[in-house]
């Protein structure tokens, strides 16, 4: 029995630290909350890629907390669509500019658009994804493609924050949200290119919020799996396919909290999954399913 008081008083010490830890990360956590939305209030936000889906439902849900929004799209017809929609519905003010990301000589423009106005929340939204999977030397336009992904994909991440993170360093407050995806997350053939620069994101955003997190800036890099969009082609939301209002809703909740999320309940538990399988099961999985898919585009395209 004496053995056993000192054993209890070691389990209730432990327990004890256990508690005040979890205690102290759900507070921690909450002032990163709270310190990152504490931006609001006339402070600008930027999403590229704005004038569809997860782009625009960014915009309208910064909006909605009282942020200037700038949008960065190609067309400009849309971005004055999208501009007067958040104008009215949110009373606040906005701005657009029309770029195409595919160019490498834009960011000076977009620059100048900014001219003014404290960034506070930037969102690189942006992104291009294959017509449909495909082998790599059989893609339409490889040498095009290639550089439209890197472009795309790739240098607007590096080039956006480049331009927005000297401001949010020197006020010590800001929050760069990083759109990649699950295909990021794990390799998936048939969709190289793609699959390859969504783990550029990635790793780029999670390597940033280490850098920058002790200056008061919080990174964050969205892995999605399939949203009701234009860009994954899906036209009507279900359950585990959400729409990207559905989607960003949720997403936005994790700004401060997460700097790695899948943005949507459904999503964490499939990405929990795929962790935890061997890697050849996922290629498996992802080579008969983009064959499949690939198949399908093919007959239905492709017919001589």
């Amino acid at each position: 029995m004496e053995s056993a008081v000192p054993a209890a008083g070691f389990l209730y010490w432990v327990g004890a630290g256990t508690v005040a830890f979890l205690i102290l990360r759900i507070v921690y956590s909450l002032f990163e909350f709270y310190r990152v939305w504490g931006v609001g209030g006339g402070i600008g936000s930027i999403v590229t890629g704005s004038t569809d889906g997860i782009g625009k439902s960014y915009a309208e849900e910064l909006a909605k907390r009282g942020m200037k929004v700038v949008l960065v799209s190609r067309s400009q017809d849309k971005l004055n669509q999208v501009s007067s929609e958040i104008k009215e519905k949110f009373k606040v003010e906005t701005r657009t500019i029309a770029v195409d990301f595919t160019s490498e000589d834009i960011y000076e423009k977009i620059k100048t658009g900014l001219t003014g106005l404290e960034i506070g929340v930037l969102v690189n939204n942006v992104g291009m994804s294959y017509e449909y999977p495909e082998y790599f030397l059989e893609i339409p336009d490889l040498d095009n493609t290639i550089k439209k992904l890197i472009n795309i994909n790739v240098l607007s991440v590096c080039k956006m924050t480049r331009l927005v993170l000297p401001g949010m360093v020197e006020r010590s407050k800001g929050a760069i949200l990083n759109i990649s995806s699950a295909s990021g997350m794990l390799p998936v053939p048939l969709l190289t290119i793609y699959s390859a620069t969504k783990a550029f994101v990635d790793f780029f955003s999670q390597c940033l919020h280490e850098e920058y997190r002790s200056k008061g800036i919080f990174v964050q890099s969205v892995l999605p799996y399939y949203v009701a969009t234009k860009l994954a082609k899906i036209r009507k939301p279900t359950l585990d396919k959400p729409s990207s209002e559905t989607f960003v809703k949720s997403a936005i909740k994790t700004v401060g909290l997460q700097s790695r999320t899948h943005g949507y309940l459904i999503h964490s538990l499939m990405g929990s999954i795929q962790s935890i399988l061997p890697s050849w099961i996922n290629f498996k999985m992802a080579m008969g399913i983009n064959k499949s898919t690939r198949a399908r585009y093919l007959k239905k395209y492709k017919k001589n």
